[in-house]
Formats: structure tokens, C-alpha cells, sequence
């Protein structure tokens, strides 16, 4: 045994040796950058202002008559009567509306902008059914004329996608509606991106007509399914270096893709959905297929048809965006009912926007919203304007995901303000004043605060 001892020593040394060794050598850790365009907005100068004597509507259900509206330091201080700040800028809007700002959660601004030209159409890529690789900031024209028009509605944020050729067509992007020479600098600090998906003819219709997949609606199906399935390999790579590393390993980095990269950031709750989807049926597959891969279906756009599954939305917790009276285009969109909106605001935590997808609707917003409320109201619902304001303010801000920063006028919230000269939802009702995180962007009567675009400087 004496003759074994000198073995087992060596290799109780050797063990112990081992045991101290450093790890392996690791390679700098390499991280996928989220948002390599970064904002830089900066909001505008502003001063405490007091804003007397209006007819509120908050964004959250409530009416508020003869209240004012405090704002300091960009932010809702107070909303109620008989407020005062020594110092404000007091501004007597007696017999006036004031509104959270209007939220666009579909536009195409900037990407197909006015004036209306090939060179400016850029909202498109239509050379392969999935292009989640491509950005739509990375065509806005920040100079769009059309900016300025949807602010002299009353539009603060709205969202700009790709169109709806593709089965998934690139992310979208959330701007604050301000003056500016970039992208960048209008672009909502810390908002989600949208990924803009579509279903039905849009897709099958342009690649069947190039015999290419998809030609059908199985199509379209096989099309999502396979772009998903992807991405879940992509994400597991990545998740499997990241694991490797951080156990001390030297682990290979997986292979970029600009495409998987934006899928995988909808696989892990970063993106958020933006579908185009017409149809019922359509819909409720769509649902499905986020359950299949672990992701939300996220919001449902144009929705002729969301009437007919207005409980399965609300019970996925899906907000769906919808137009007051666009329908029978194509046959996608022919089964429609004016009281689309308030059917699908009628059912219990239900998320129903109002939208343009134009850029002339945007423009009148609060009017588009005011037929749907008539048309409903004369078939038995009983909407008031302190509720629907919410389609186009509070329930877009949970759709883009920035329901904590705007969508009502709650107490540190960002200041996005319009004054109106009557009732908003009147025919004749004009935003007098818009005001961006408390700063003033816009006055009717005041051409200091009415913004032009370089392009239509000595435009005749």
C-alpha cells in the first residue's frame, strides 16, 4: 500500500491543479445592438401653462366640465377646477374642449408621402413575402407636408409601418409628431417597434401572380409558419451562446440575420405585432399562430370584419384598429357594418381604435370617430364623446405599448394637448392648439406655431 502512495498524491495534485485553472480564454461577448437608430428627440421649449375653464375629456371615460389643465415641466400636473401655479402662463380657453392628443397607429407618412411620386414610394418591399430585415424609419421624409397637416388635427404620435404586400413586410416605427429634419430626431424615446404583418389577397394575390408562394391563403399560412420556425432555431442559437458564455465557455457566435433578428424580438416580447387582417377567420387563425410560437397576435388592422369575433379579441387581449366606413373595395373587406367599432367596444375589456391608413383621414380623425359614434347611436348604443376619445387616445397608446407615457391627461403623463374650439366630435370642430410634451406645436390663430415643410417653401 506504502508503494501506492506516492501515485495517489500525484493525482490529487493534478485534480487540485485542474481545480484551480482558469477558465477558458473567452473572446469579447458579442451583443446584438436593439436599436442602433437611437432617438434624439428633444422636447421643445415650453413654460408651466394653465390652460382655464374648458370642457375636458381625460382619455380614461371621464367628462370634466369647467376644468383646467395644468401642465409643468412637460408633464400633466393637475386636471380639474380652480387650479393655480403661481408663475404659469395662464391661458382662458372657457367654452373650449381640451383632449389627450390624437394617436395614428397606422400611417403611412413619410414613406409614401405627398407629393405622390415614384421616387417617394417606399413603403414596400415587394421582392420577397417576408422582409422583417427592413425598417420603415429608414425611409421616412421627415419633410412629408402631410406631418404638418395631421398636427393642424390635433395628431401628437403616430406610427408608421410598411404596406401590406408581404406576409411580413419590416417594423414600424413610432414618431412624435413634431417639426424636424430626421427621422430621429421625431422618433418616441423608448417606444416598442411594431413588426407590420398581413394577411389575405394583399400577399397571395401579388406573389401568385409571379407563381411564386404564396399563391393561396394555406399559402400565406405556410409562408408565417415557416418565417417562425426560423426564428425559433435563430433565438436558440443565440440563447445557447448566451448561456455558454456566462458559464465561461468560449461558445461560437451564431451567424447574424436582419430578419430573424426582428422575429426573434417578437418571440421575445420586444416587437410588437401590427397585422393587417380583414377577415374573421382570418383573425382567429392569426391568434393561433401566435399561440403556436409563443408570441401575442398583437393588434389587427383595417378589421372589417372584427364585429364577428369581438369576444375572442377581448379575451387574447388583441386591440383591433378599424376605419368608421371603408368597406366593399375588395372582397375581403364587403362583409362590414357601420357599428364595427362599437361591437367591438361593447364587450368587456375590449381595445377599439380608430385609425387612418391615409393620409387625408388623418387629418379629421375626431370626425371619422364622431360617424361612428351617429351611425351606433342611431342603432341603439348609447356612446358619449368621453368614452370614444379613447379610440383614438388611450387604446392607441396600449397598442403601440407607450400607454405609460401618453394616451390621457393623468397627472405625469406626457403633455399631449388639444385644445378644440367646440366639441371635437362636431363637424365643425378645428384643433386650435396642440401642445407636444408641453410644448406648443401648433395655433390656429398664430402663425409662429404653424410649421412648413422645406418643401413647400416658395411652393405656389
Amino acid at each position: 500500500m506504502a508503494k501506492l502512495i506516492p501515485s495517489l498524491v500525484a493525482v490529487a495534485l493534478s485534480t487540485a491543479i485542474a481545480g484551480c485553472s482558469p477558465a477558458e480564454q473567452q473572446d469579447p461577448k458579442v451583443t446584438i445592438n436593439t436599436n442602433p437608430y437611437p432617438s434624439t428627440y428633444h422636447v421643445l421649449p415650453n413654460s408651466t401653462t394653465l390652460l382655464k375653464n374648458a370642457i375636458v375629456l381625460t382619455g380614461t371615460g371621464q367628462r370634466i366640465d369647467g376644468a383646467d389643465v395644468l401642465i409643468k415641466d412637460g408633464k400633466i400636473s393637475a386636471v380639474g377646477p380652480q387650479l393655480s401655479d403661481e408663475g404659469a402662463v395662464v391661458i382662458d380657453v372657457k367654452g373650449k374642449w381640451i383632449t389627450p392628443g390624437i394617436i395614428d397607429v397606422h400611417s403611412h407618412l413619410g414613406v409614401y408621402p405627398s407629393p405622390n411620386a415614384e421616387s417617394h414610394n417606399d413603403g414596400n418591399e415587394m421582392t420577397n413575402p417576408v422582409t422583417a430585415e427592413v425598417w420603415a424609419e429608414h425611409s421616412v421624409w421627415p419633410q412629408d407636408p402631410g406631418f404638418n397637416r395631421a398636427r393642424e388635427g390635433g395628431v401628437t404620435t403616430l406610427q408608421i409601418l410598411p404596406g401590406s404586400a408581404n406576409l411580413i413586410g419590416g417594423r414600424g416605427v413610432t414618431l412624435k409628431n413634431v417639426p424636424a429634419t430626421t427621422m430621429q430626431a421625431m422618433k418616441f424615446p423608448n417606444a416598442p417597434y411594431g413588426l407590420k404583418m398581413a394577411c389575405g389577397e394583399n400577399p397571395k394575390s401579388l406573389y401568385g401572380s409571379r407563381n411564386e408562394l404564396p399563391m393561396t391563403r394555406m399559402g400565406n399560412m405556410a409562408g408565417y409558419r415557416t418565417a417562425f420556425i426560423q426564428a425559433t432555431e435563430y433565438k436558440r442559437a443565440w440563447d445557447k451562446y448566451d448561456a455558454d458564455y456566462a458559464a465561461g465557455k468560449n461558445p461560437l457566435v451564431p451567424e447574424r440575420d436582419l430578419m430573424k433578428d426582428t422575429l426573434k424580438g417578437v418571440l421575445e416580447g420586444d416587437i410588437l405585432i401590427h397585422n393587417h387582417c380583414y377577415k374573421a377567420e382570418e383573425m382567429a387563425m392569426m391568434i393561433d399562430l401566435g399561440k403556436e410560437f409563443g408570441y401575442h397576435a398583437g393588434t389587427f388592422h383595417h378589421a372589417v370584419e372584427a364585429y364577428k369575433i369581438a369576444d375572442l379579441l377581448a379575451e387574447n387581449g388583441n386591440c383591433a384598429a378599424m376605419w368608421p366606413d371603408w368597406w366593399g373595395f375588395k372582397l375581403e373587406a364587403y362583409d362590414m357594418v357601420l357599428e364595427n367599432v362599437a361591437i367591438v367596444d361593447a364587450v368587456k375589456n375590449a381595445c377599439a381604435i380608430v385609425h387612418s391608413d391615409s393620409g387625408v383621414t388623418i387629418q379629421r380623425l375626431n370626425q371619422e370617430t364622431a360617424k361612428i359614434m351617429h351611425n351606433a347611436n342611431e342603432n341603439g348604443f348609447d356612446l358619449k364623446e368621453e368614452h370614444v376619445i379613447g379610440w383614438l387616445t388611450a387604446n392607441a397608446a396600449k397598442s403601440l405599448g407607450i400607454s405609460d407615457k401618453t394616451g390621457s391627461l393623468e397627472k405625469g403623463k406626457n403633455a399631449d394637448v388639444v385644445v378644440w374650439n367646440t366639441n371635437p366630435f362636431s363637424v365643425y370642430a378645428q384643433a386650435e392648439q396642440v401642445f407636444i410634451d408641453g410644448a406648443k406645436v401648433y395655433d390656429r390663430q398664430d402663425p409662429t406655431y404653424q410649421a412648413k415643410s422645406d418643401f413647400m417653401l416658395g411652393q405656389q
